[in-house]
């Protein structure tokens, strides 16, 4: 079994990407393929940019690697109460060759951010949107005050009720077949 995981975020010291990478560790016999969106930077989406470069080669390969894997976690960045630009831009791209982006797959969907609604908008609107993508919720968490409540040092969850929480969200990825 194979999961792509990926943080909704192009800040190369995401705190979405240390949940993610947490994440991954708690998954028991499957492989974890983490994604960083970086590799995925495209021009900004337009109808007009579209009609001039076509569909970029990176947004195919991204709708390939999720179309290769058998379930996806994702763990959002807020930006203003919602997707940050580098998600939702190459969400866009591809949800312009392929409507279903997510494409009927399993999900866990993640949110984290210094303050204590942990990123709860854009998950939120992640969990509502996902369904017209083909995006099959199984689960979903925001964590709160992330530096508050996470190690930096050892990657660890250290609230011990919301990392059992964190935990149980996780594992619906551990059973999909």
């Amino acid at each position: 079994m194979k999961i792509i995981a990926f943080a909704a975020s192009t800040h190369k010291q995401s705190i979405n990407k240390q949940l993610v990478r947490y994440a991954s560790k708690l998954l028991d016999k499957v492989e974890v393929e983490i994604l960083d969106l970086n590799d995925y930077e495209l021009p900004l989406y337009s109808q007009d940019k579209e009609g001039e470069i076509g569909h970029p080669q990176l947004a195919k390969d991204f709708l390939s690697k999720i179309g290769d894997s058998d379930g996806v976690l994702i763990s959002f960045a807020e930006h203003n109460g919602s997707y940050s630009v580098g998600y939702k831009n190459l969400f866009d791209w591809c949800s312009r060759i392929e409507p279903k982006v997510f494409q009927n797959k399993p999900m866990v969907l993640l949110s984290t951010s210094p303050g204590s609604l942990g990123g709860a908008s854009v998950l939120a609107a992640a969990i509502q949107s996902m369904p017209f993508f083909d995006g099959i919720v199984k689960a979903s968490l925001s964590v709160p005050s992330f530096y508050d409540n996470f190690d930096a040092e050892k990657q660890i969850l250290t609230h011990e009720e919301l990392n059992e929480q964190f935990k149980d969200a996780v594992s619906h990825l551990n059973h999909l077949k």
